[in-house]
């Protein structure tokens, strides 16, 4: 697939605030398309809307390779440079991104993102039913970081499985990037699993956490490069790029990051190294499949099912990638695109009802 088989792509200003919103539909085959919205300061809007382009077709392969019924859709606001949003006009953009939400009627259903959270889901509400992540006491899922972690770590244990034929964490040497809501709960849970942790944030005021967790606490800029068994790149995407591939230590690179490769190609490179990449797509699809379970009521033993289904679902890629000779990358990518040209078979050839 393509960055250019999108169904649909919309560029608006929101009338209430005057600010740019982008949502890109990749994929409604599954389903109807499910992303979260992004809040970022981009330096171009073309910039925002290339961010929206990627992030959406990796959603739509997050959906197809977890099983989900669902498609691929993200939503990416251009926040003004160099300042906060004051909270009168953060309110009115969350009313303009519902009223553009509700304006494609289902065929995209938004969640929170990096920027964003539960009470501004609340806040779209207002305007629209497609939305989940709501708070618990608006009747949603609330937030879905702990269940991402919960994905994170399953995946870490499957990768570490397939490299050492353990999934035991004790003592393994685990690296974090980015102690966010999904990176602070996958390092506590590492913690618990008696891993070895290295840490690191831009802020330093996380370093309290890496101390409470008997962490080493890690410069921001030589994170990536250091020695340890696992690589768990949990802030924004492009952790791996050109410049760090060759000097990377590690011998696993398993994160809740999105696009965590700058480039595609580098998952070559990383197999030329021996390291082994878990694709993106699937180690973090637990904040996928925590609002989806909101979305269709899934009950809390179902939707735990599902999230450690993460580390099955690798597990195969694993397979298939050796099988076929292939990077894990490729064998996930091949894996997700089987149950979309399935999905659209299916629809090509369905009955058309009688008259």
């Amino acid at each position: 697939m393509s960055l250019l088989m999108h169904e649909e792509v919309v560029v608006r200003r929101g009338s209430r605030s005057g600010i740019y919103v982008v949502v890109a539909i990749h994929s409604t085959v599954l389903g109807p398309s499910l992303g979260g919205l992004r809040l970022w300061r981009y330096e171009a809007l073309g910039d925002a809307i290339a961010d929206a382009l990627r992030l959406s077709e990796a959603m739509t392969y997050k959906a197809a390779a977890a099983g989900l019924d669902q498609g691929g859709g993200k939503a990416v606001v251009c926040a003004p440079p160099n300042r906060e949003l004051p909270r009168d006009t953060r309110r009115e953009l969350m009313l303009d991104l519902g009223d553009i939400v509700d304006s494609l009627e289902g065929r995209y259903v938004t969640a929170e993102d990096v920027g964003t959270g539960t009470d501004d889901m609340a806040i779209i509400r207002e305007r629209t039913d497609h939305v989940v992540g709501l708070p618990i006491d608006s009747g949603g899922s609330g937030d879905p970081s702990p269940i991402t972690a919960r994905g994170v770590e399953s995946a870490i244990r499957a990768s570490c499985w397939h490299r050492y034929g353990s999934g035991n964490l004790a003592g393994r040497r685990v690296t974090v990037i980015g102690l966010g809501h999904v990176g602070a709960r996958l390092a506590e849970r590492l913690a618990s699993d008696g891993a070895v942790l290295g840490v690191s944030d831009v802020d330093p005021g996380k370093q309290a956490l890496a101390e409470r967790l008997g962490a080493a606490w890690l410069d921001p800029a030589d994170a990536a490069i250091a020695e340890c068994d696992v690589l768990a790149p949990c802030a924004l995407g492009g952790a791996i790029d050109g410049g760090n591939v060759e000097r990377l230590r590690c011998e696993i690179v398993c994160g809740a990051a999105n696009n965590v490769l700058a480039e595609r190609s580098l998952a070559y490179r990383l197999a030329e190294r021996e390291i082994l990449y878990a694709p993106d797509f699937i180690a973090n699809a637990g904040g996928l499949i925590s609002v989806y379970g909101e979305l269709h009521s899934l009950g809390t033993e179902r939707l735990h099912l599902l999230v450690d289904g993460i580390g099955e679902a690798l597990r195969r890629v694993f397979e298939a990638g050796e099988a076929r000779s292939v990077t894990p990358l490729e064998a996930a990518r091949s894996l997700a695109e089987e149950r979309l040209d399935a999905a659209r078979e299916a629809h090509a050839v369905a009955p058309v009802a009688a008259d």
